[in-house]
Formats: structure tokens, sequence, C-alpha cells
């Protein structure tokens, strides 16, 4: 919807215009249809808009309470800001527009700030009260909008992207080296840590204020994922009904908008879903589907391209469909850009993000997107039946953490690492990070299947979830266009959460099974598994063709194993293997030698880490060296 920044001078000393002007052009892409600011002695706050509800002027931000209490910007959609609107209009309030920021600065005039609890739907915000003279930053309960702090002691700087900061005379760039030993470990960061060295991760379900006295940052962590409590008296029919019911609620909330309303459409069974119920509330949905071309693709990777399954379904409910297809040379064009956007590096294989998106924002400003119900309903069962049947905590812990290094493991990362950054790195410390997202949570159990299954959705859900929120953010914000998320509604994760796992995966009690004979063969392929999200895929029956409800599940991915190995082999040799590379300062060149080597000649997969190495070879080029990208935001 939007992005948002701000500076608090903890030493007193005023604000100015100009500065808080130069953080907001830094994201003006997230916010082309207006600017706005407020300043207040030590305080700032700075808006570019989105506009998605009440388009007219009324809809500003930053936006003030009517008793002159609180400020507030606000990045997000609030999915029942009517029903909050009504509940406040009875205890007296008044709304001049038809926005969701007022309701929210009129509801914390009203609460305080514990009425961001009762938020349903995502945001990012700061909020100003000025009889405590205290900053809040909140973030939603899982996540999607990103929220970034900069704390030098005196000046508290915020941002939707780090970028912003990068335009304040108090922050300088410099590589956080122990979050580029997480980043080269998960392909993503399970802690609050960025690869900007003072720059924190605001965590999802956390709102924080600054103590001026102390100068302490106070989080206040209001909410969390709790699969440990399922209704085990739950049938699968009173699962399937209601899962139906609340996903149509879900999808129908998240249509409301004051502008053009699409949604993606891949093959797959998620998005197909949406899609229907979309569909059933604007004739001529808009959707979209990025394909590619196969030519040079052998292997598995020549079913990546979905367009027929999307085309099916577009016929099915009758949508205006859109297609991009992408080649081989689309990565040399697009990464410098995924990588300026992205800033923060995470996980996947991004830029069909950036180039859907790009082509969404041509025709909708908002579009409906399937993240979700593979966390929620078991979309992974290959992960969790490599460490079900564990035998207790520390198994689990060993069997899991080894399947999540998904780039390079500890015994290889002295390798990895030229020799002074080594020396300064804690090669223990991902392991470490890797446990404290379970012992946050002091109810888990580790004493049998369920629990070891409950554990790994809780898991996934509190990091490889917000990492594809935080991906999907970026670059759709780039491109201009606010990507929304049905599954992640609270009624329907709360519901999901109560769902036994057993109708969530087909073949749990034949596994468990083979568990209890000891049975000598239960270690296979995991990748033969096909059973997860067993409930949904019964609840979602009513809505779409049944060859893609029977579809084998394939994450949206381009076929770069095999590119990098034909027409991109040039192109990933000359970014890695050359002279001008820079990256090599803190990764070993001998050590992406020997990768790339095994990935052309002895063909073994390391497209994951290929990308990685490529993305953080821009990263220091943008960040480090400030090399411009054309066409791209300075």
């Amino acid at each position: 919807m939007c992005g948002i920044a701000g500076v608090f001078n903890l030493n007193g000393e005023p604000v100015f215009n100009d500065e808080l002007k130069r953080m907001a052009e830094k994201i003006a892409h997230r916010g082309p249809d207006g600017q706005g600011y407020f300043v207040e002695g030590p305080v700032g706050f700075a808006h570019q808009r989105l506009a998605i509800l009440d388009i007219s002027d009324r809809g500003k931000q930053p936006m003030t309470s009517k008793d002159n209490v609180w400020v507030l910007v606000f990045n997000g959609c609030i999915y029942n800001f009517r029903e909050l609107r009504q509940e406040l209009r009875n205890r007296g309030h008044v709304f001049y527009s038809e926005t969701d920021t007022e309701v929210i600065v009129e509801g914390l005039a009203s609460y305080g700030i514990d009425f961001l609890e009762r938020l349903n739907g995502m945001f990012a915000l700061a909020a100003w009260n000025k009889n405590e003279n205290q900053v809040y930053l909140s973030r939603d309960r899982f996540g999607i909008k990103p929220l970034y702090y900069f704390f030098n002691g005196n000046q508290f700087l915020f941002s939707s992207e780090i970028k912003a900061f990068m335009a304040h005379k108090s922050f300088s760039v410099q590589l956080n080296e122990a979050g580029l030993n997480e980043y080269f470990t998960f392909q993503n960061n399970f802690s609050t840590q960025t690869l900007f060295k003072g720059v924190t991760m605001l965590p999802a379900a956390n709102t924080v204020k600054l103590n001026r006295e102390t100068k302490e940052i106070i989080h206040n962590s209001w909410w969390d994922y709790n699969f440990t409590e399922p209704d085990v008296n739950m049938s699968f029919t009173e699962a399937k009904d209601e899962t139906n019911r609340l996903f149509k609620q879900a999808v129908a909330r998240q249509m409301v908008a004051d502008v053009p309303v699409g949604s993606y459409l891949s093959g797959g069974m998620d998005s197909g879903s949406i899609t229907a119920i979309a569909s059933q509330h604007i004739p001529r949905l808009s959707t979209f589907t990025c394909g590619f071309d196969m030519s040079q693709v052998t292997g598995v990777e020549a079913n990546y391209d979905e367009r027929r399954d999307a085309e099916l379904m577009a016929n099915v409910f009758k949508t205006e469909h859109f297609e991009q297809v992408m080649n081989a040379g689309d990565i040399r064009w697009s990464l410098p850009k995924v990588v300026y956007h992205l800033e923060d590096l995470r996980l996947g294989m991004s830029y069909p993000n950036y180039y859907i998106s790009r082509l969404a924002s041509k025709f909708v400003k908002v579009c409906l997107q399937g993240t979700g119900g593979d966390e929620l309903y078991g979309g992974y069962p290959w992960r969790y039946y490599r460490v079900f049947d564990s035998l207790d905590k520390s198994q689990f812990f060993d069997q899991y953490y080894d399947f999540w290094q998904r780039l390079v493991p500890d015994q290889d990362r002295s390798q990895l690492f030229t020799q002074s950054v080594s020396r300064g790195l804690d090669m223990s410390a991902p392991r470490n990070i890797f446990e404290r997202v379970f012992n946050f949570n002091d109810s888990l159990q580790y004493d049998k299947p369920e629990h070891h299954i409950q554990n790994s959705l809780y898991f996934e859900s509190k990091t490889f979830l917000p990492g594809l929120f935080l991906v999907g953010d970026k670059l759709s914000m780039a491109n201009g266009l606010e990507e929304r998320f049905p599954f992640m509604d609270n009624d329907l994760v709360n519901f999901a959460q109560k769902i036994p796992v057993r109708h969530k995966l087909g073949n749990l009690e034949r596994e468990i099974k083979k568990i209890d004979e000891n049975t000598e063969n239960k270690r296979r392929a995991y990748r033969e598994f096909d059973d997860g999200k067993n409930v949904l895929r019964k609840s979602m029956e009513d809505f779409i063709p049944q060859e893609i409800i029977n579809r084998k599940k394939q994450g949206f991915s381009a076929p770069d194993e095999s590119w990098y190995r034909g027409e991109n082999a040039d192109y990933v040799k000359e970014l890695l293997l050359n002279k001008k590379t820079i990256s090599t300062e803190f990764v070993n060149q001998d050590y992406i030698k020997k990768i790339v080597n095994e990935h052309i000649n002895d063909h073994i997969n390391h497209r994951l880490l290929i990308w990685s190495f490529m993305n953080f070879e821009w990263w220091c080029r943008i960040f480090l060296n400030g090399e411009k990208i054309k066409n791209g935001f300075d």
C-alpha cells in the first residue's frame, strides 16, 4: 500500500523536512500517488502513498487523531476496518474518510497501543503519542509487511526499506558479517539481523518503543503461532467444511479496494482456489501467469512451465488472462534491479516474482497471492517425514537443522569465507539461531510424530513464510503493486492451527505404523511423498478442476539448473569468476569456482547457491560500491 520512514532524535535535536524528503525519495517506488510529512521537534514521519482505499486526499498520511494525541504512518491493509469503525462510532468517534488508516489512528485514541492486536490484516506502522512523547513501531502478526530500524544511541531511524537509511547522515553502509554467515547457511535470516550492520528487522507480531532515559528498545511480542493444541475430536468433514467457509470469507474480505484487483494464477491449487472465489466477486477478473522458454531445458525442470494448467483454469473461471514468457537472458537484465529492491537478501530464485508483478501492475493495483496455504496445511510432506520419527528434541534438531542448511553446511563454511571473515565469525551461530526459533515457544513438545510435524509447521510459518512475504513485498512494491494473501486471514489461520495433522497429511497413519513396526526402509527419498494439504484439497474440490486438485506439488521457479549449465553459463562466470568480482573480499573465489564447475561440468545441482553468490555480488556492487542501476531507482 505504501512506504513509510521516520526519525526520532533522542538527544532532542529537531528533525528537518529535507532529511525526511531524502529518505522518502529512496522508497518513492512504494507509493507513487503522493507524499506526506509530519515534523514536530525531535520527531519526523514521511509517507509515500499507493492509494488503494479512498483514493481522495482524505486518505493522505501522516494522519492525526481527532483528539490531536496520535500521529500515524501506516503501510498495509486492514480487512476488518469497517467492523472496527462501527464499534468506534458507537464510542463517539467521527470519521471523515473511508480509509483503514483513520480507523487505526482513532482506535489508538480510544484504546491505546493494544488496539493493534485486534487488526485483521497486514501492516507495518509507526505512531507518535504526543502526550507520552513516545514513538511506537509495530508489525502484523504474520510479518507480511516489512519494517526496519537503525539506532546509534541518539538517532532512531525506521523505514519500510533499508535504502531509506542511506539518505540520512547518521547511517553508513557496512556489511554485517554475522548476517552473511546466517544467509549463506539458510538462504534466509531466521533472526532479526540483516546484511547491513546495525539494521534490525522488527519481528512479526511485535510492538516496540524507546525508553528515552535508558535508550533501551522495549519489545512487546503480542501473538505467536500455536499448532500445539489441535482439536483432537474434529472430524475430517468438519475440518473440510469449515476450511471451505473460512476460505471463501477470507477471499471476500480481501477484495476490498477502490482500485482494480486481480489475481496471480499459476497451475496450482492455492492460486486457483483464490481465483475461483475472486472471479465470483469480479466479473472478468484479471489473472497473471509467468511462463518460461523451455527449448533448452532438460530433466525435472522440463515441467516447470505452468501456463497450460493456468490457461485451463482461466478458461473455467472466464478471467481476462495475461502471460509473460521469460527466457534465459532475462536474468542478466533483471538481477541488478531485483537485488537493489530486495536489499535484504532472502530465499528463492526470485526474479520471476519481479517480472510477474511488473506485468500485473500494468493492469491492476492489487493482486491476490496464494502464499501461506502450504505452511498452514502441511504442503511439504517430504520435510516433515524427514524428522517425524525423531526420538527426542535433540534428534529432531539434528535432523531438521541438517535439512535447513539450504546453501552451505556448517562443515564447509570455513572454506566459503575468506580467512579475514572466518576469523571473526562464530560458526556455531546459525545452529543457535535455528534452535532459538523453537525455544522461543515453550509450549512445543517433542515426544511423538505428531509433535514433530506440529513443530515443523510452527518453524516454517515463523521463518520460511516470512521470507516469502519479504520477497513478495519488495518486488511487487518495486512495481507499485500491492499483494494480498487470503490464506493469512486471522480467522482462517486460527482454525488451521486447530486441525489435527492426521487430516492435513493423508499418509500419516501409514508412516507412523512403519515406524512402530521398525521397518528398515523407513528413510526413503522424501520427495516420493505427495500427500500434503489433504483437507485443503478436499475443501477446494468444489472450486477448481479435478486435475489441478490431484496435480503434484511444484514451486514457482525458473529452470535455472539447466540455464546455468547452458545459456547463462557465461554470465555466471563473468559475474563470479572475474578479476572485477568484488564479493571475493568476503567469499573465497576458489570455493565459488569449485561450486560453479561442479554445477556446469559434474551435473551437481548448485542452482540455489549460485543464485545466492550472484545476488551477493550485486549486493556488494550496489550497496558497498555505490554502483547505479540502469532504469532503476537511485
